[in-house]
This record gives structure tokens, C-alpha cells and sequence, in this order.
């Protein structure tokens, strides 16, 4: 057991506030376990999005996760021989899920020079309601309409 009192380190950076969408989009963003770094990305990027926007990039992000979390989704059902594609309402914690993973891919696949500013131009752009991730919702949420008259083979 120590003698002395363990006295709290000073951080070095800023650290991001505790928050479930922040942790999980710091979760997505980590490669090879290398949490630091990505909390630091994802601080960089946020601080990106807010010089671009002028709104604070909390705000930013929260908006842009808003546009690009699907709402319905389309789930292959076999019926007899045929497999149908069924439009099913996705629950909370998955919609969450999908929409940071999308944000995350779309911010890969941008060109650019860090990963902070291919973040930082998806958020804004996933905002402003244009992109790649808010694309991909446009896109899961027509497959959904197209097959709703297979609804009714809802499990």
C-alpha cells in the first residue's frame, strides 16, 4: 500500500466531455487500440467543425449524426422460395450505431489530408444535409419504400 496520497496528474491535452456519441465515435475512429489518438482526431475534428461552421461542435456533430442515423432499414426474409426484402423500424442503440458508422466510413473514404479534416468536412457536410453518410440513409430509407408492400412479412 502506497505511503504517500497519489496526487492527480496534470492532463496534457483537452480532453473531450464525457459523452456516450463522442466515446462511441472515438470508439469507431480507433485503430489498433490507440484510444489517445483518436480522442485527440476526434477533438481536432470537432474543432474543425466549429471554425468551419460557426456553431459549437457539440452542436455540429449532434445535427450531423441526426441527418445520417437511418430510421427503417430493409432485412432479407425467406418465404417459401422466395427471400424478400421486408422494411423493418430500427431500434435506438443500432440507429446510433449505423449512423457513427457511416459518418466514420465516409470520412475514410474522403480525400484529404488528416483524418481530423476529412472528420471535420463530414460532419459539416452530414449537417448541412449533403454527403456521403446522409447519401447512404437517403439510399437505405428509397430500398425500404420500394419493398413496402412486402411489410406484412414483418416477423
Amino acid at each position: 500500500m502506497p505511503r504517500r496520497t497519489s496526487v492527480p496528474r496534470k492532463q496534457k491535452y483537452q480532453t473531450t466531455p464525457p459523452n456516450r456519441t463522442t466515446a462511441r465515435i472515438a470508439a469507431k475512429l480507433m485503430t489498433d487500440g490507440k484510444r489517445n489518438l483518436a480522442d485527440r482526431i476526434l477533438r481536432q475534428a470537432l474543432a474543425r467543425a466549429e471554425a468551419n461552421s460557426k456553431r459549437p461542435g457539440l452542436e455540429v456533430l449532434e445535427a450531423a449524426l441526426r441527418n445520417a442515423t437511418p430510421i427503417i432499414e430493409v432485412k432479407p426474409r425467406r418465404v417459401g422460395g422466395a427471400t424478400y426484402q421486408v422494411p423493418v423500424e430500427i431500434r435506438g442503440d443500432r440507429r446510433i450505431s449505423l449512423g457513427v458508422r457511416w459518418l466514420v466510413q465516409a470520412a475514410r473514404k474522403r480525400s484529404g489530408k488528416s483524418m481530423s479534416e476529412k472528420l471535420a468536412a463530414e460532419f459539416v457536410d452530414a449537417m448541412n444535409g449533403v454527403g456521403a453518410a446522409v447519401k447512404r440513409r437517403e439510399d437505405t430509407h428509397k430500398m425500404a419504400e420500394a419493398n413496402k408492400a412486402f411489410s406484412h412479412f414483418k416477423w
